[in-house]
């Protein structure tokens, strides 16, 4: 049960990056479940979900700027695989294998940000233009990562 929840954070981290691990952050900050005993310990830190939270949010922001990059360019592909595996490593270290949550985690993001754009791509569409499609996807990361770490 914990890789297929490792392998949905790192989906989410495939939409947004910053959201899987920030949410990660919280769960472990919160003794949602125990990572203190662990490589990993870092991610329940009291200042962990901070920053991944901080960072969250401004990716949000930049999401929706005309600027912003393709998700599948080498920089934000790569991102996205490094977010998903801390993510799904994180989740992983608890009870299976931190490397079992790592892969599983990386394969989450591979299709989530494939995946993620091609459903976005398909909503802008119907929608005429980015920005409700974006929110939506927005949404969908952050109530996910919620259920996620919710189930961990």
């Amino acid at each position: 049960m914990l890789l297929l929840l490792a392998f949905l954070i790192g989906i989410i981290a495939g939409l947004r990056a910053m959201t899987a691990p920030a949410a990660v952050a919280w769960a472990a900050a919160l003794g949602w479940f125990d990572v203190s005993q662990t490589p990993l310990a870092f991610m329940g830190y009291r200042w962990a979900p901070w920053v991944f939270t901080l960072l969250a949010v401004v990716e949000l922001i930049t999401d929706q700027l005309p600027s912003t990059p393709s998700r599948k360019v080498p920089m934000q592909f790569a991102a996205r695989l490094i977010m998903g595996g801390l993510a799904g490593a994180t989740i992983g270290v608890t009870g299976v294998s931190l490397i079992g949550g790592l892969i599983a985690g990386v394969v989450g993001a591979a299709i989530g940000t494939f995946g993620g754009a091609a459903a976005r791509g398909k909503l802008a569409a119907a929608f005429g233009k980015d920005t409700p499609a974006a929110l939506i996807e927005d949404a969908v990361a952050i109530i996910g990562a919620l259920i996620i770490v919710g189930a961990v």
